[in-house]
């Protein structure tokens, strides 16, 4: 088996290119193929800018307009389930997620916060309503006794409604100003893809090497946390089953030092042939793929980043909401944004360029044109300092 050697800037070229971050975000759109390329996208509720989702697909492709994701949700070009967090992902790659549906549904029946979640029988009433009056959300429910405060806990009728979406006893149908509306799998998923019957085996090679191909180079874990469906032992027996299709190779990080990874050959033939990356920034959503990963972007961009959503506003380093800057292959920067509806305006509240970078007036006019194409993007108008 060959082992070869990546350096920084080639690895750093092969992620991007792998995450649809090398070449200019320009172009004619084909939404299907840039989620088909990344593997899903993540569904997120909040709407800072834009939703993150949204903001994720602009970046690759600045055709893209908001709401064109869940118009293929509808086409069923796209079903929604669950990888690390609520995704949308091709239904061409249905038959490959029974798996994740049969083990989020143990996972579900083996979590002691679940046990209020209605029986069998309860849950089939659910479904035989939803049977006759089509497509429901959870506000057409309602359970008995107090609805439970805390931000994470659900009534007993919506843990009857997700534990047969996870099962995949329901899918969503739509969403309405993100609400999410519950169907029958069998008439969001269509036959041809509902039918095929592909056993573990099949699924777990499918899914590891399908991860593979988008990480561009991984170690297991990465591997294994990348769909979040395999085990860990399933992953490290895989790689062992399947040496003879892969090669090891020793990947150059920010630090020098060099970590050994898995990849796949014509993977590799690829990065040798990649153009050379845009040089024009770009603003990336806290919640891009391509930073999912915070220690890997540590250790290969020399990037220390943290969504700081969810951490208490005390504790926070940078701020709420705070969107990292891409050029060329490095990043270069985080900017703080705010969106006034009311006058129709967006601004930038803060700029924060990373240590050792000079920012001169040709990158300041690089973030100005880019904040101006993504205030359009967001049918706002960029501020004017």
């Amino acid at each position: 088996m060959k082992r070869l050697r990546l350096c920084n800037h080639s690895a750093r070229s092969l992620w991007l290119e792998r995450h649809g971050l090398l070449s200019p975000p320009v172009g004619p759109l084909d939404t299907l193929q840039v989620v088909e390329k990344l593997g899903f996208v993540q569904l997120d509720s909040i709407r800072h800018v834009e939703r993150a989702h949204d903001h994720i697909l602009w970046s690759r492709n600045q055709g893209y307009r908001p709401e064109t994701l869940f118009n293929h949700l509808i086409k069923r070009d796209f079903f929604e389930h669950f990888t690390h967090d609520a995704s949308l992902i091709p239904m061409s790659f249905l038959p490959m997620w029974t798996l994740q549906f049969a083990r989020r549904a143990e996972k579900i029946l083996n979590a002691g916060w679940w046990k209020a979640m209605p029986d069998a029988e309860a849950r089939a009433a659910i479904k035989a309503r939803i049977s006759r009056e089509g497509p429901l959300s959870t506000k057409a429910f309602e359970s008995a006794g107090p609805r439970p405060k805390a931000m994470w806990q659900r009534p007993p009728h919506k843990l009857a409604l997700d534990y047969m979406w996870y099962a995949g006893e329901l899918a969503t149908s739509h969403r309405e100003k993100f609400v999410k509306f519950y169907d029958l799998s069998e008439r969001v998923f269509p036959a041809p893809y509902r039918e095929q019957d592909l056993g573990r085996e099949a699924q777990i090679d499918w899914l590891c090497q399908a991860a593979l191909e988008r990480l561009g180079f991984a170690s297991a874990g990465e591997v294994q946390r990348f769909w979040g469906v395999c085990s860990a032992a399933e992953v490290r027996d895989w790689l062992s089953s399947a040496r003879s299709r892969l090669v090891q190779i020793r990947v150059e990080m920010a630090d020098k030092s060099e970590v050994l990874l898995w990849s796949l050959p014509e993977v590799l033939h690829r990065a040798a042939q990649l153009p050379l990356p845009s040089q024009r920034m770009r603003l990336l959503n806290p919640f891009d793929p391509a930073i999912r990963d915070r220690a890997r972007c540590l250790r290969l961009f020399g990037f220390e980043y943290r969504n700081e959503i969810f951490v208490p506003e005390a504790q926070r380093k940078w701020g709420y909401y705070v969107y990292p800057l891409l050029e060329g292959t490095s990043f270069v920067g985080r900017v703080a944004l705010k969106a006034d509806r009311r006058t129709g305006v967006l601004h930038l509240q803060k700029l924060w360029p990373e240590p050792h970078v000079k920012w001169g007036t040709g990158r300041q006019n690089r973030l100005q044109a880019e904040l101006a194409r993504f205030a359009r993007f967001s049918s706002l108008s960029l501020c004017k300092y």
